[in-house]
C-alpha cells in the first residue's frame, strides 16, 4: 500500500489491527503510522466502514425511515441516532452513486431503451430518466425537476460520458424533445425508433433498483428542509402511537 504522506510503496504491514478492523502500516521513509481508511472519506468513522455502506445501501434500495436504521442495527449491538443515518448519507451517497457509474462503463451494448417516468422524491415530484440496453443492463438514470429538452440533452450527455461510447440504435416513447436531443448529443447517424411497443418497458424496469442511489446525487430539491419535515411527521407519529 502507497504511503499517503510520502507516496512510496515500500510501506509494511503491520500484524495487529485496529479496532475497528483497519489493517494499520508503516512507512519506513517518513516514519509514518497509518491505516487502510487514512486520507479517505471513511476517516475518522467511529464504525467499520462496511457497517456504514450498508447503513446507507439499506437507507437507499428500501423504504426505511432514518429512524428505522437506527432501531434495526441497536438490535444486531451498534449503537447509533438517525442524525447520524443522515450524515452519512450526505456524505456517502453520492460515493456510491459515482461508483456505480464508474463500474457501468463499457458495460452497456449498443442499442438502447429509454424512457422517463415522475417519481415523488422527498415529496417533491420530479422526472426519473432511464436507460437499458437490450440485455437489460443499465445505461444510466437522471433526475430532473422538469422534462424538457434541456434535460433530454442532460440524460444523453451524461449517459454516453458514464458508458463511454454512443449507441447505434435508442428506442424511446416518442416524446418531442428526443429526436432533437438525440440528434445534437450523439449525432445523425443513431437509429431513432418511437414506436411505445419496441421499447422494453418492463426490462428498464430494472433501473429502479439502481435509482435510490443516483437520484440523492442528481437531484437536491430542498433535501435539508424536508428532511426535517418529514423527521418532525415522523416523531408526531410516534408520539400519538405512544399515547
Amino acid at each position: 500500500m502507497h504511503c499517503p504522506y510520502c507516496a512510496v510503496s515500500t510501506t509494511r504491514k503491520r500484524a495487529k489491527k485496529t479496532e475497528l478492523g483497519s489493517a494499520p502500516f508503516f512507512c519506513p521513509t517518513c516514519r509514518h503510522i497509518f491505516h487502510e481508511r487514512t486520507n479517505t472519506p471513511f476517516n475518522f468513522l467511529e464504525y467499520p466502514t462496511d457497517l456504514v455502506l450498508l447503513v446507507v445501501l439499506w437507507r437507499l434500495r428500501s423504504k426505511l425511515s432514518l429512524r428505522d436504521l437506527a432501531d434495526m442495527f441497536f438490535e444486531r449491538g451498534f449503537a447509533f441516532t438517525h442524525e447520524t443515518v443522515r450524515v452519512w448519507e450526505a456524505r456517502f451517497a453520492p460515493l456510491i452513486a459515482e461508483q456505480l457509474r464508474t463500474k457501468r462503463r463499457g458495460q452497456a451494448g449498443t442499442s438502447w431503451y429509454e424512457d422517463e417516468t415522475d417519481v415523488k422524491v422527498n415529496g417533491t415530484w420530479c422526472y426519473l430518466y432511464r436507460a437499458i440496453d437490450r440485455e437489460g443492463n443499465v445505461v444510466d438514470s437522471l433526475l430532473s425537476e422538469k422534462q424538457d429538452m434541456a434535460a433530454a440533452k442532460r440524460f444523453f450527455r451524461q449517459a454516453v460520458v458514464v458508458v463511454g461510447h454512443v449507441p447505434e440504435q435508442v428506442t424511446t416513447d416518442g416524446h418531442t424533445s428526443y429526436p432533437r436531443a438525440i440528434r445534437e448529443t450523439m449525432g445523425n447517424h443513431i437509429t431513432h425508433r418511437t414506436n411505445k411497443y419496441l421499447n422494453n418497458l418492463n426490462a428498464s424496469k430494472l433501473i429502479m433498483r439502481h435509482k435510490l442511489v443516483t437520484e440523492r446525487d442528481a437531484c437536491q430539491v430542498q433535501k435539508d428542509s424536508q428532511y426535517d419535515e418529514a423527521d418532525r411527521q415522523e416523531s408526531g407519529v410516534r408520539c400519538r402511537s405512544a399515547s
